[in-house]
Protein backbone atom coordinates (compact mmCIF):
# COMPACT_ATOMS: atom_id res chain seq x y z
CA UNK A 1 0.00 0.00 0.00
CA UNK A 2 3.04 2.40 0.65
CA UNK A 3 4.39 1.69 -2.37
CA UNK A 4 1.18 2.33 -4.22
CA UNK A 5 0.98 5.68 -2.75
CA UNK A 6 4.49 6.23 -2.72
CA UNK A 7 4.28 5.85 -6.81
CA UNK A 8 1.37 7.81 -7.24
CA UNK A 9 2.86 10.99 -5.10
CA UNK A 10 5.64 10.53 -7.71
CA UNK A 11 3.50 10.36 -10.79
CA UNK A 12 1.53 13.48 -9.47
CA UNK A 13 4.69 15.24 -8.76
CA UNK A 14 6.05 14.80 -12.69
CA UNK A 15 2.53 15.89 -13.94
CA UNK A 16 2.91 19.17 -12.23
CA UNK A 17 6.29 19.54 -13.03
CA UNK A 18 5.74 19.26 -16.20
CA UNK A 19 2.81 21.35 -16.58
CA UNK A 20 4.78 24.33 -14.81
CA UNK A 21 7.36 23.92 -17.14
CA UNK A 22 4.72 23.90 -20.25
CA UNK A 23 3.64 27.50 -18.73
CA UNK A 24 7.11 28.78 -18.25
CA UNK A 25 8.14 27.57 -21.85
CA UNK A 26 5.16 27.34 -23.59
CA UNK A 27 5.43 25.68 -27.41
CA UNK A 28 2.56 27.05 -28.82
CA UNK A 29 1.16 30.00 -30.26
CA UNK A 30 2.68 32.26 -27.80
CA UNK A 31 6.28 30.45 -28.78
CA UNK A 32 5.65 31.10 -32.51
CA UNK A 33 5.24 34.84 -32.16
CA UNK A 34 8.69 34.54 -30.79
CA UNK A 35 10.09 32.44 -33.17
CA UNK A 36 12.44 33.98 -35.63
CA UNK A 37 11.20 32.31 -38.49
CA UNK A 38 8.47 33.93 -38.33
CA UNK A 39 9.45 36.94 -38.16
CA UNK A 40 8.45 39.62 -41.16
CA UNK A 41 9.06 43.09 -42.46
CA UNK A 42 6.45 45.86 -42.31
CA UNK A 43 5.63 45.86 -45.68
CA UNK A 44 1.68 45.72 -45.40
CA UNK A 45 -0.10 48.78 -46.53
CA UNK A 46 -2.16 51.05 -44.14
CA UNK A 47 -5.65 50.68 -45.91
CA UNK A 48 -6.68 53.80 -44.58
CA UNK A 49 -10.71 54.48 -45.49
CA UNK A 50 -9.22 58.31 -45.99
CA UNK A 51 -6.62 57.21 -48.19
CA UNK A 52 -7.78 58.98 -51.43
CA UNK A 53 -9.82 61.86 -49.56
CA UNK A 54 -7.67 64.33 -51.38
CA UNK A 55 -6.75 65.21 -54.52
CA UNK A 56 -3.92 62.73 -56.27
CA UNK A 57 -0.73 65.07 -56.60
CA UNK A 58 1.89 63.96 -59.57
CA UNK A 59 3.85 65.53 -61.98
CA UNK A 60 3.77 66.94 -65.66
CA UNK A 61 6.58 68.46 -66.74
CA UNK A 62 8.19 70.86 -64.46
CA UNK A 63 5.17 71.05 -61.97
CA UNK A 64 3.12 68.84 -59.71
CA UNK A 65 -0.15 68.56 -60.49
CA UNK A 66 -3.66 67.96 -59.50
CA UNK A 67 -5.96 65.23 -61.15
CA UNK A 68 -7.39 68.07 -63.41
CA UNK A 69 -3.48 68.81 -64.46
CA UNK A 70 -4.04 72.53 -62.81
CA UNK A 71 -0.24 72.77 -61.57
CA UNK A 72 -0.26 72.97 -57.54
CA UNK A 73 2.68 75.21 -56.28
CA UNK A 74 3.09 74.04 -52.38
CA UNK A 75 4.18 75.84 -49.59
CA UNK A 76 4.88 74.57 -46.05
CA UNK A 77 6.44 73.64 -43.03
CA UNK A 78 8.52 71.26 -41.03
CA UNK A 79 8.34 70.04 -37.73
CA UNK A 80 10.55 68.56 -35.79
CA UNK A 81 11.09 64.92 -35.66
CA UNK A 82 7.94 62.99 -34.36
CA UNK A 83 10.12 60.39 -32.06
CA UNK A 84 11.34 64.33 -30.51
CA UNK A 85 8.20 65.64 -30.30
CA UNK A 86 6.22 63.12 -28.76
CA UNK A 87 9.16 62.18 -25.93
CA UNK A 88 8.42 66.06 -24.99
CA UNK A 89 4.94 65.57 -24.61
CA UNK A 90 3.87 67.66 -27.50
CA UNK A 91 2.53 65.31 -30.23
CA UNK A 92 -0.51 65.70 -30.78
CA UNK A 93 -3.24 67.22 -33.61
CA UNK A 94 -3.15 70.63 -32.23
CA UNK A 95 0.06 70.93 -33.42
CA UNK A 96 -0.86 69.85 -37.73
CA UNK A 97 -4.05 72.76 -36.28
CA UNK A 98 -1.46 75.14 -35.65
CA UNK A 99 0.66 74.11 -38.85
CA UNK A 100 -2.43 74.69 -40.65
CA UNK A 101 -3.42 77.98 -38.96
CA UNK A 102 -0.23 79.31 -40.66
CA UNK A 103 -1.49 79.06 -44.34
CA UNK A 104 1.16 75.90 -44.95
CA UNK A 105 0.12 73.28 -47.48
CA UNK A 106 2.06 70.76 -46.94
CA UNK A 107 4.03 69.43 -43.68
CA UNK A 108 7.78 68.37 -43.84
CA UNK A 109 7.73 65.34 -41.07
CA UNK A 110 11.58 64.46 -41.15
CA UNK A 111 12.60 61.22 -39.83
CA UNK A 112 16.23 60.78 -38.29
CA UNK A 113 17.50 57.31 -38.79
CA UNK A 114 18.83 57.07 -34.87
CA UNK A 115 15.30 57.31 -33.88
CA UNK A 116 13.64 55.36 -36.33
CA UNK A 117 15.90 52.27 -34.73
CA UNK A 118 15.78 53.62 -31.12
CA UNK A 119 11.68 53.35 -31.52
CA UNK A 120 11.02 50.60 -33.91
CA UNK A 121 9.15 50.32 -37.06
CA UNK A 122 6.10 49.42 -35.75
CA UNK A 123 5.96 51.89 -33.10
CA UNK A 124 7.11 54.48 -35.30
CA UNK A 125 4.88 53.99 -37.92
CA UNK A 126 2.72 54.72 -35.56
CA UNK A 127 2.86 58.07 -35.15
CA UNK A 128 3.65 58.28 -38.76
CA UNK A 129 -0.27 57.42 -39.49
CA UNK A 130 -1.19 59.77 -36.52
CA UNK A 131 0.57 62.34 -38.53
CA UNK A 132 -0.87 61.23 -41.65
CA UNK A 133 -4.72 61.03 -40.42
CA UNK A 134 -4.25 64.29 -38.88
CA UNK A 135 -2.99 65.99 -41.76
CA UNK A 136 -5.90 64.55 -44.29
CA UNK A 137 -8.58 65.78 -41.78
CA UNK A 138 -7.11 68.95 -41.92
CA UNK A 139 -6.35 68.70 -45.48
CA UNK A 140 -2.22 69.48 -45.44
CA UNK A 141 -0.30 67.08 -47.68
CA UNK A 142 3.10 65.37 -46.07
CA UNK A 143 6.21 64.90 -46.97
CA UNK A 144 7.84 62.00 -45.67
CA UNK A 145 11.93 63.03 -45.36
CA UNK A 146 15.06 60.40 -44.51
CA UNK A 147 16.66 62.94 -42.14
CA UNK A 148 20.29 62.28 -42.37
CA UNK A 149 23.27 64.13 -43.39
CA UNK A 150 26.45 63.02 -44.73
CA UNK A 151 27.78 60.39 -47.38
CA UNK A 152 25.65 57.61 -47.85
CA UNK A 153 28.34 55.84 -50.07
CA UNK A 154 31.30 55.32 -47.96
CA UNK A 155 28.80 55.71 -44.39
CA UNK A 156 30.33 58.97 -42.96
CA UNK A 157 28.36 61.11 -41.28
CA UNK A 158 27.78 64.76 -39.67
CA UNK A 159 26.88 63.30 -36.01
CA UNK A 160 25.94 60.03 -34.76
CA UNK A 161 21.88 60.88 -35.02
CA UNK A 162 22.23 60.78 -38.49
CA UNK A 163 23.92 57.63 -39.06
CA UNK A 164 22.42 55.03 -41.20
CA UNK A 165 23.30 52.63 -44.14
CA UNK A 166 22.20 51.86 -47.91
CA UNK A 167 20.51 48.70 -46.56
CA UNK A 168 18.59 50.52 -43.83
CA UNK A 169 17.91 53.26 -46.05
CA UNK A 170 16.27 50.94 -48.87
CA UNK A 171 14.61 49.19 -46.28
CA UNK A 172 12.90 52.56 -44.48
CA UNK A 173 11.69 53.32 -48.49
CA UNK A 174 10.52 49.79 -48.79
CA UNK A 175 8.46 50.08 -45.36
CA UNK A 176 7.41 53.49 -46.41
CA UNK A 177 6.03 52.96 -50.03
CA UNK A 178 4.56 49.73 -48.97
CA UNK A 179 2.47 51.24 -46.17
CA UNK A 180 1.83 54.46 -47.71
CA UNK A 181 0.93 52.96 -50.97
CA UNK A 182 -2.17 54.34 -52.33
CA UNK A 183 -2.53 57.24 -49.63
CA UNK A 184 -2.80 60.38 -51.83
CA UNK A 185 -2.05 62.59 -48.34
CA UNK A 186 1.51 61.47 -48.46
CA UNK A 187 2.36 62.83 -51.67
CA UNK A 188 6.44 62.98 -51.21
CA UNK A 189 9.10 61.11 -50.49
CA UNK A 190 12.58 62.49 -49.28
CA UNK A 191 14.84 60.24 -49.86
CA UNK A 192 17.78 61.66 -48.21
CA UNK A 193 17.90 65.37 -46.38
CA UNK A 194 21.93 66.84 -47.17
CA UNK A 195 24.01 65.09 -48.94
CA UNK A 196 27.47 66.63 -48.11
CA UNK A 197 31.10 65.40 -47.55
CA UNK A 198 31.46 68.43 -45.41
CA UNK A 199 34.57 69.76 -47.16
CA UNK A 200 36.14 66.23 -47.54
CA UNK A 201 35.80 65.75 -43.76
CA UNK A 202 33.24 62.83 -44.97
CA UNK A 203 35.31 61.35 -47.54
CA UNK A 204 34.42 61.93 -51.37
CA UNK A 205 31.40 60.85 -54.30
CA UNK A 206 30.46 61.53 -56.96
CA UNK A 207 27.42 62.69 -58.68
CA UNK A 208 27.45 59.70 -60.79
CA UNK A 209 27.78 57.62 -57.45
CA UNK A 210 24.75 60.11 -55.88
CA UNK A 211 22.58 59.46 -58.91
CA UNK A 212 23.06 55.32 -58.92
CA UNK A 213 22.58 55.43 -54.88
CA UNK A 214 18.87 57.56 -55.35
CA UNK A 215 17.60 55.55 -59.04
CA UNK A 216 18.33 52.44 -56.57
CA UNK A 217 15.80 53.98 -53.95
CA UNK A 218 13.81 55.02 -56.69
CA UNK A 219 13.39 51.34 -57.84
CA UNK A 220 12.64 49.90 -54.78
CA UNK A 221 10.19 52.48 -54.23
CA UNK A 222 8.09 52.01 -57.60
CA UNK A 223 8.13 48.25 -56.78
CA UNK A 224 5.39 49.10 -54.48
CA UNK A 225 4.21 52.79 -54.76
CA UNK A 226 3.48 54.21 -58.38
CA UNK A 227 1.94 57.10 -57.27
CA UNK A 228 4.00 58.97 -54.56
CA UNK A 229 6.66 61.12 -55.95
CA UNK A 230 10.45 60.87 -54.73
CA UNK A 231 12.09 63.77 -54.12
CA UNK A 232 16.14 63.82 -54.94
CA UNK A 233 18.33 66.14 -53.01
CA UNK A 234 21.37 67.90 -54.42
CA UNK A 235 25.01 67.95 -53.57
CA UNK A 236 25.90 70.92 -51.04
CA UNK A 237 23.41 69.95 -48.14
CA UNK A 238 20.89 69.75 -50.72
CA UNK A 239 21.47 73.08 -52.19
CA UNK A 240 23.01 72.62 -55.44
CA UNK A 241 21.92 71.19 -58.82
CA UNK A 242 24.19 72.46 -61.48
CA UNK A 243 25.11 68.47 -62.24
CA UNK A 244 21.49 67.79 -63.83
CA UNK A 245 22.63 70.33 -66.49
CA UNK A 246 24.15 67.14 -67.59
CA UNK A 247 23.13 64.30 -65.85
CA UNK A 248 19.54 64.41 -64.43
CA UNK A 249 18.41 61.35 -62.66
CA UNK A 250 17.35 58.53 -65.00
CA UNK A 251 13.94 58.15 -63.54
CA UNK A 252 10.52 59.68 -64.53
CA UNK A 253 7.96 61.20 -61.96
CA UNK A 254 9.81 62.67 -59.24
CA UNK A 255 11.14 66.18 -58.18
CA UNK A 256 14.27 67.65 -56.77
CA UNK A 257 15.09 69.31 -53.46
CA UNK A 258 17.13 72.54 -52.51
CA UNK A 259 17.86 74.41 -48.93
CA UNK A 260 18.83 77.60 -50.11
CA UNK A 261 19.68 79.08 -46.74
CA UNK A 262 21.02 82.68 -46.70
CA UNK A 263 24.74 81.81 -46.09
CA UNK A 264 24.77 79.76 -48.62
CA UNK A 265 25.46 82.52 -51.15
CA UNK A 266 26.75 86.13 -51.07
CA UNK A 267 24.76 88.73 -52.21
CA UNK A 268 23.02 89.53 -54.40
CA UNK A 269 21.45 86.15 -53.63
CA UNK A 270 19.11 85.99 -56.96
CA UNK A 271 21.43 85.67 -59.94
CA UNK A 272 23.48 82.97 -58.31
CA UNK A 273 20.01 81.12 -57.15
CA UNK A 274 19.12 80.96 -60.80
CA UNK A 275 22.64 79.56 -61.59
CA UNK A 276 22.92 77.06 -58.88
CA UNK A 277 19.56 75.88 -58.50
CA UNK A 278 16.70 78.20 -60.33
CA UNK A 279 17.72 77.16 -63.99
CA UNK A 280 16.47 73.55 -63.20
CA UNK A 281 12.80 74.61 -62.59
CA UNK A 282 12.63 75.34 -66.26
CA UNK A 283 12.60 71.33 -66.84
CA UNK A 284 12.00 69.55 -63.45
CA UNK A 285 9.79 70.41 -60.42
CA UNK A 286 11.58 71.38 -57.32
CA UNK A 287 11.26 72.14 -53.86
CA UNK A 288 13.21 74.34 -51.71
CA UNK A 289 12.13 72.24 -48.93
CA UNK A 290 14.35 74.02 -45.92
CA UNK A 291 14.51 78.12 -46.34
CA UNK A 292 14.40 79.93 -43.25
CA UNK A 293 16.55 82.78 -41.27
CA UNK A 294 17.76 83.50 -37.72
CA UNK A 295 18.49 86.38 -36.14
CA UNK A 296 21.48 85.08 -34.49
CA UNK A 297 22.92 85.01 -38.31
CA UNK A 298 21.99 89.35 -38.97
CA UNK A 299 19.43 91.59 -37.50
CA UNK A 300 15.85 91.44 -38.01
CA UNK A 301 15.69 93.60 -41.30
CA UNK A 302 18.73 91.17 -42.89
CA UNK A 303 16.29 88.38 -41.66
CA UNK A 304 13.29 89.75 -43.97
CA UNK A 305 15.28 90.98 -46.72
CA UNK A 306 16.54 87.33 -47.75
CA UNK A 307 12.64 86.17 -46.42
CA UNK A 308 11.24 88.64 -49.62
CA UNK A 309 13.84 87.70 -51.78
CA UNK A 310 13.63 83.97 -51.81
CA UNK A 311 10.28 83.48 -51.45
CA UNK A 312 9.78 86.16 -54.38
CA UNK A 313 12.41 84.28 -56.32
CA UNK A 314 10.97 80.96 -55.61
CA UNK A 315 7.09 81.84 -56.56
CA UNK A 316 8.47 82.87 -59.91
CA UNK A 317 9.99 80.29 -60.56
CA UNK A 318 7.18 77.89 -59.79
CA UNK A 319 9.23 76.12 -56.88
CA UNK A 320 7.30 75.27 -54.22
CA UNK A 321 8.79 75.84 -50.76
CA UNK A 322 8.88 74.59 -47.05
CA UNK A 323 9.87 76.82 -43.79
CA UNK A 324 11.92 75.00 -41.37
CA UNK A 325 11.60 74.80 -38.37
CA UNK A 326 7.90 74.95 -36.16
CA UNK A 327 9.50 73.70 -33.42
CA UNK A 328 10.69 76.20 -30.56
CA UNK A 329 14.23 74.41 -30.18
CA UNK A 330 15.47 73.47 -33.70
CA UNK A 331 16.58 76.37 -35.78
CA UNK A 332 15.71 78.48 -37.28
CA UNK A 333 13.05 78.36 -35.36
CA UNK A 334 9.09 79.40 -36.37
CA UNK A 335 7.49 79.14 -32.41
CA UNK A 336 9.38 80.64 -29.57
CA UNK A 337 7.28 78.05 -27.05
CA UNK A 338 5.21 75.28 -26.83
CA UNK A 339 3.18 76.87 -24.07
CA UNK A 340 1.54 79.56 -26.34
CA UNK A 341 2.85 78.75 -29.97
CA UNK A 342 3.63 82.15 -30.55
CA UNK A 343 5.51 82.73 -33.87
CA UNK A 344 8.98 84.25 -33.72
CA UNK A 345 10.25 86.66 -36.63
CA UNK A 346 10.90 84.13 -39.30
CA UNK A 347 7.47 82.23 -38.20
CA UNK A 348 5.41 85.30 -38.59
CA UNK A 349 7.08 86.11 -41.71
CA UNK A 350 6.54 83.01 -43.41
CA UNK A 351 3.25 82.67 -42.27
CA UNK A 352 2.32 86.17 -43.45
CA UNK A 353 3.74 84.83 -46.70
CA UNK A 354 1.41 81.52 -46.95
CA UNK A 355 -1.51 83.32 -45.49
CA UNK A 356 -1.66 86.01 -48.51
CA UNK A 357 -1.12 83.66 -51.21
CA UNK A 358 -3.56 81.46 -49.96
CA UNK A 359 -6.51 84.25 -49.80
CA UNK A 360 -5.12 85.88 -53.16
CA UNK A 361 -5.87 82.39 -54.65
CA UNK A 362 -9.14 81.67 -53.22
CA UNK A 363 -12.51 81.56 -55.16
CA UNK A 364 -13.85 84.94 -53.31
CA UNK A 365 -10.49 86.45 -54.23
CA UNK A 366 -10.93 85.52 -57.75
CA UNK A 367 -14.43 87.20 -57.77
Amino acid sequence: MKRFTYAVAVIAILCGLSALAQTANPKTETRKENDWWHAAYLTQPLNSPDAKKLPLISVRGNRFVDPTGKPVLFRGVSIADPDKTESQGHWSKDLFVKVKETGATVVRIPVHPVAWRGRGTKNYLALLDQAVQWCTDLGLYVDIDWHSIGNLKQGLFQDPMYETSMTETLNFWRIMSAHYNGNHTVAFFELFNEPTVFFGQLGSVSWEDWRQLNEDMIAVIRAYDKETIPLVAGFDWAYDLTPLRISPIRAEHIGYVTHPYPIKRSKPWPPKWEEDFGFAAEHYPIIATEIGFDQGDGTREQGIEYGNEITGYLESKGISWIAWCFDPEWGPTMISSWDTFQLTDEGKFFSDVMRAKAAASSPTAAK
